[in-house]
């Protein structure tokens, strides 16, 4: 339908993230095959003046039979949104989403590790480890994991990294980090963690002794050079996981963001504010700042009642 791709294309100017115009896609689609059902006609055949509230209410009725609740809540939101285009472009008169049922999706609570000192056991572990085999890259997956943990970047904003990335001089480093919509935020690393990352390199540079590193060479690379990407990323934490025995420890569903987590909870119990942790995480996190919260007050309870 032509209306879909003006809509996406009156979007650009918000810098989305590929994965949120990648899923609303999908859910216009989806969505447009119940309507279709719905009206006793193939989705290529939908004419838009058949679309009203009492079609929507049928097909979203019928969309949610096989969906969670917070998959049909962006469903509702990507339809209600592409409808907001429409009546801007006077091709509808009013935005029929308003008569549609939206579910209620609970706030979730941040994954971090479990278990007091997991992620001390974690790093304590990566930095006795050896390497075993010529595969093994002990300096990289220390700094990668510590990166992730101490820094509290998204897996994407940690494999988007550059050498460039690392800011500042020596003892006031800070990452430059492109996060979602292509938002620049700076995160401020400590000493430890700019060690570590500095080791690494020296690693590399043994490793790789004719790569010419320039500002805009990935930060992070696997065993041939090349950019570290999403699997390796993951097997290296799972197997950084796996080899401290903490596997237990990790929340279901969570891998690299459980690191992530676990660093908003720390600086949750440590007094941070929301703002600072909002700062610190990116755009796009603040269905877990009440959980962390929540936690915050909880253990400030306990400490004034001890």
């Amino acid at each position: 339908m032509a209306l879909v791709e003006d809509f996406f294309v009156a979007r650009k100017p918000l810098k989305g993230s590929p994965h949120t115009e990648a899923a609303y896609r999908a859910d216009l689609a989806g969505v447009s095959a119940h309507i279709a059902a719905c009206l006793g006609t193939e989705p290529g055949e939908l004419v838009l003046g058949q679309v009203d509230a009492k079609v929507l209410r049928a097909a979203f009725a019928s969309f949610s039979e096989g969906h969670a609740a917070s998959s049909i809540a962006r469903a509702w939101t990507a339809w209600d949104q592409f409808f907001a285009f429409l009546v801007a472009e006077d091709v509808v008169v009013g935005n029929p989403m308003a008569a549609v049922a939206k579910p209620k999706v609970p706030k979730r609570a941040p994954k971090a590790l479990q278990g007091e000192g997991t992620p001390e056991r974690l790093l304590e572990s990566l930095a006795a480890r050896g390497q075993k085999t010529s595969r093994s890259w002990p300096e990289r997956d220390l700094a990668f994991v510590a990166t992730a943990l101490l820094s509290g970047l998204r897996l994407s904003e940690l494999l988007g990294l550059d050498i460039g990335s690392l800011d500042g001089r020596e003892g006031e480093r800070r990452l430059r980090v492109v996060g979602k919509g292509s938002k620049v935020r700076f995160v401020p690393i400590e000493a430890p963690l700019e060690a570590l990352v500095s080791a690494y390199l020296a690693s590399r540079k043994s490793r790789f002794p004719a790569e010419k590193l320039g500002p805009s060479s990935p930060l992070f690379v696997d065993r041939h050079g090349e950019r570290l990407r999403r699997g390796g990323a993951q097997y290296l934490v799972r197997s950084a996981y796996r080899t401290a025995g903490v596997g237990a420890s990790v929340p279901k569903g969570a891998l690299v963001h459980a690191l992530r987590h676990t660093m908003a909870t720390r600086l949750a119990e440590d007094g941070a504010s929301a703002s600072e942790i909002q700062h610190l995480l990116g755009p796009r996190e603040p269905r877990h700042l009440p959980a962390l919260h929540r936690l915050d007050r909880q253990r400030a309870t306990r400490c004034s009642a001890s």
